[in-house]
């Protein structure tokens, strides 16, 4: 589908002609000077530019739709800081270093957030094994305190893994073990007090 994606944005660009590197010069100097066509120029005539680069990130993680758009936002902002840097050379490798810095950006956000998402549904996991084997060894659904003690953890720390599976399965997180989480959201355990929390 990426490929699809790809061809399509390729064929909307059909129509624009890419900068040339005297046409750049001038255009930078125009911008400077408030001429906003000039600044719509500079994006257009680098889009293709722009998407190359995003090509160079696919498969890492992010979705190349996305990858474009981090890439024209990143080719926007430095348009236009580097018309506000002065100066007139090294404008392509300005903008290759931004773009490139935002789309590393992109990918290592998307693998923290993988990441995150494995651990937590691994805590899940711990979690609900052991508070199935303390309710089959107690004959009854084991308190928050009884857990952490033996998870050696806090209560606090185990009331927060019980709250970010609650998290998980609310927003339907798609980095997560959605099965083992559901799983979780069934399981009722209580404190000390006899609070019941239905995670």
């Amino acid at each position: 589908m990426h490929d699809n994606f790809y061809q399509m944005y390729l064929d909307e660009m059909g129509e624009i002609t890419p900068c040339t590197g005297e046409e750049q010069l001038k255009l930078i100097s125009d911008l400077r000077e408030g001429n906003q066509e000039a600044k719509k120029r500079l994006i257009e005539g680098n889009l293709r530019t722009a998407l190359e680069y995003a090509k160079e990130y696919d498969g890492k993680g992010v979705l190349l739709s996305d990858l474009v758009q981090e890439a024209n936002m990143a080719l926007l902002m430095a348009v236009e800081e580097y018309a506000k840097a002065g100066g007139e050379n090294g404008f392509d490798s300005y903008v290759a270093e931004k773009i490139k810095k935002a789309l590393e950006m992109a990918v290592e956000e998307e693998a923290s957030a993988d990441q995150t998402g494995e651990e937590l549904a691994a805590r899940v996991n711990v979690l609900q094994q052991i508070a199935q084997t303390l309710a089959a060894e107690l004959g009854r659904e084991a308190t928050v305190e009884e857990l952490a003690d033996k998870m050696k953890m806090s209560v606090d720390e185990i009331r927060g893994i019980m709250k970010m599976a609650m998290d998980a399965v609310s927003l339907n997180a798609e980095n997560a073990d959605l099965e083992a989480l559901a799983e979780m959201s069934e399981m009722e355990i209580t404190d000390s007090e006899d609070y019941d929390y239905e995670v």
